[in-house]
């Protein structure tokens, strides 16, 4: 089953909070459908046991027969098969009408025609017909049926969901600064270009605009991808949905509504989704052909008795024998159940499949591109390297920094106290702590006044570092390394280079991919060199940096052009469209929401080397898929003409109705057998 398209139609134009309505009646529309499914499903298979149960066949299989015999069973077998049809049948007759009216005929037509046969002829055989009926192969036919799909609906429940998680980034109020200066917590839908707004230190920026006054920094990585926090100041562009660093600040709005970046980007994951193939499912195109045999064969069954001067009977039990036996009990359950065991296999290993037909397509893949920032690296700082200006030692200098920072929230801060912390190096605790507004942090640790600062704040006060040691801080630089440094009373002492850690396991996910002969790249919005450093360090096959969000999506479909299938890996939300856009999309389970809900699979333990076991893990699925359809369909190249009499003239032999029965209850239970044996 692929996903609806329609499902998508709302106009991404309007309010957030619009859009989030629409994507959740949406989502109920979904919940609706399974649970009408299951609902069908559970009253058909109550009334189904006491019509299995008055089936004659069965009763003679068990040897009940003369026991469970009295006036009237089978106008209560027909009662209650009557019941099941008209209500446990009802999605397969509507699916078998909406098929003939399209002219595409498919696995809801032969259900629905195997089913209107069974109860039509049945019905007619207990109201004087001479034959046999055929209530338990309807019961248990609709059963199966109606389990298959209920099983199918609950695997892609939520795929549409991506567009609520994006709007839920940006905050519903805002504080309006008024003309006398104070403020008014106002909606953010009723906020106009021109307005300004203040914003304190960890709120979300509410819409796109301009700082009017301040210095800060900000934390893009939600929407742009970018690791490290970015220093602005009075002039500069804020992205809503951003957070707010270290310092409060005005800012003045620019755009609002659909005209603002997180809203282009949520047009953009729409149109991606829209645009997705819709791969018919294989079990779709076994059913056609199934159908159209089954039909072939039932009518040419009975055109041949009748012309060969058989009694009319005898003509249609032959027909209806070969109904029966073509009906699609195993052909039904051969998908579905080979995608309950490979789901359960997968939420074992940490996989979660939104979207079966983009898992399936995973076996094909030529490329898989990966999201540099929380997906290969873990989007936290950590301290590569530590250069000395004069006497003190890693440790020294680490214990000042540390120390200092432990007051501090900031990324950077953070990454330093990591750094000291893995050394085991005892942190003192920091008296007088104070932020220097975008530059960094000073206070007096272990009796030295210590101050930690970027660049811009030795260029501003003209502390020049000694040339000896320039060619080392240069190489860090054009490594895309981040560089601070520690003053201790007023003297440069050393500079620390961080950098985003690298996850310990994406070694092992490049290589293991790249022996199973699929190219790995890497797509990020940081710096060449950022990304070249990483590149190198992994042995990717390509990357591409400095690439904005609203280019992702186009990078991924210009690798698509030449024939290439292409899985996308990410957790931002700058990742979305590019996630919707690929052949699959794959996302950090530690990730935001949004990419979660835009991915077509989401790897729980955030481990990239899952990549690799989704693939396998797809391949190992296909390989059981196909053989499951093989056995369903094709058991009814030997079945079928058994059924329609075919070595009767030479040998007398008829399979009987009940024996067809028993054949096609028997695929089922092979087709169930295979599914459980699927391993990777």
């Amino acid at each position: 089953m692929t996903k609806n398209t329609h499902d998508n139609d709302h106009d991404s134009h309007q309010a957030n909070h619009d859009n989030g309505h629409q994507d959740h009646d949406h989502t109920d529309h979904h919940a609706h459908m399974v649970a009408d499914f299951r609902r069908r499903f559970w009253v058909s298979i109550i009334l189904g046991i006491p019509i299995v149960l008055l089936s004659p066949m069965i009763q003679q299989f068990m040897g009940i027969s003369s026991q469970w015999d009295f006036a009237g069973d089978a106008y209560i077998q027909f009662g209650f098969s009557t019941i099941v049809f008209f209500y446990g049948g009802w999605p397969f007759l509507k699916g078998l009408f909406d098929e003939l009216t399209q002219k595409n005929p498919g696995m809801m037509t032969l259900i629905g025609l195997a089913i209107i046969v069974a109860y039509t002829y049945s019905s007619a055989v207990v109201f004087g017909l001479e034959g046999k009926v055929f209530f338990w192969e309807l019961a248990t036919l609709i059963i199966i049926m109606l389990l298959g799909h209920w099983m199918e609906m609950r695997s892609v429940m939520g795929a549409s969901g991506a567009l609520e998680e994006l709007v839920k980034l940006m905050p519903s109020t805002a504080l309006r600064i008024t003309k006398d200066g104070g403020t008014e917590e106002v909606k953010v839908s009723q906020l106009k270009k021109g307005d300004k707004v203040a914003v304190k230190p960890g709120e979300k920026i509410p819409t796109d605009g301009v700082i009017a006054d301040g210095r800060t920094r900000i934390d893009e990585s939600m929407v742009t991808g970018e690791s490290r926090q970015v220093e602005k100041t009075t002039g500069d562009e804020v992205i809503g949905g951003s957070i707010n660093g270290d310092s409060a600040i005005d800012v003045e709005i620019q755009k609002t509504g659909g005209d603002t970046y997180l809203s282009q980007v949520v047009d953009m994951v729409k149109k991606a989704q829209e645009s997705k193939s819709k791969a018919q499912n294989t079990a779709d195109r076994a059913a056609f052909w199934l159908t159209i045999i089954a039909l072939t064969a039932g009518g040419i069954t009975l055109g041949a008795w009748l012309g060969a001067g058989r009694e009319f009977v005898f003509s249609l039990e032959r027909m209806v024998t070969v109904m029966v036996i073509t009906c699609p009990h195993a052909l039904g359950l051969a998908v579905p159940l080979v995608v309950a065991v490979s789901t359960a296999m997968a939420a074992k290993k940490g996989l979660l499949i939104r979207d079966r037909t983009a898992f399936e397509r995973a076996k094909n893949l030529d490329v898989v591109v990966f999201d540099k920032t929380g997906t290969l690296t873990e989007g936290r700082f950590g301290v590569s390297d530590i250069v000395s200006f004069g006497s003190l030692s890693e440790e020294e200098i680490l214990t000042l920094a540390a120390g200092l920072e432990s007051r501090s929230e900031h990324s950077i801060a953070k990454g330093i106290v990591g750094a000291a912390k893995d050394r085991n190096i005892d942190i003192p605790d920091p008296e007088n702590f104070e932020a220097i507004p975008g530059k960094g942090a000073k206070a007096d640790v272990a009796g030295k006044k210590i101050k930690v600062v970027s660049p811009g704040f030795l260029k501003e006060n003209d502390i020049a570092v000694e040339k000896s040691f320039q060619d080392k801080l240069d190489q860090l630089a054009d490594e895309g390394k981040t560089l601070v440094y520690l003053l201790k009373d007023d003297q440069i002492e050393a500079a620390l280079a961080l950098e985003d850690v690298i996850r310990e396991s994406a070694k092992k996910a490049v290589s293991g991919l790249q022996n199973m002969g699929i190219k790995v790249m890497m797509l990020t919005g940081d710096s060449a060199a950022v990304a070249k450093t990483v590149a190198d360090q992994l042995n990717l096959d390509d990357y591409m940096a400095e690439i904005l969000p609203d280019e992702k999506s186009d990078q991924i479909k210009k690798i698509r052009q030449d024939n290439k299938r292409v899985a996308m890996v990410g957790d931002g939300v700058n990742d979305a469209p590019a996630l919707a856009e690929a052949d699959v999309g794959i996302a950090i389970g530690a990730g935001t929401d949004v990419a979660m809900e835009a991915a077509d699979i989401v790897l729980v333990h955030s481990d990239p080397r899952d990549v690799t076991a989704v693939i396998k893990l797809s391949r190992a699925t296909y390989r059981k898929m196909v053989q499951n359809l093989w056995w369903a369909v094709g058991y009814n190249a030997v079945a079928i003409p058994l059924a329609a009499g075919v070595l009767y003239p030479f040998y007398q032999f008829l399979l009987p109705p009940a024996a067809g029965a028993v054949v096609m209850s028997l695929s089922t239970v092979i087709v169930a057998v295979n599914a459980k044996l699927l391993s990777t």
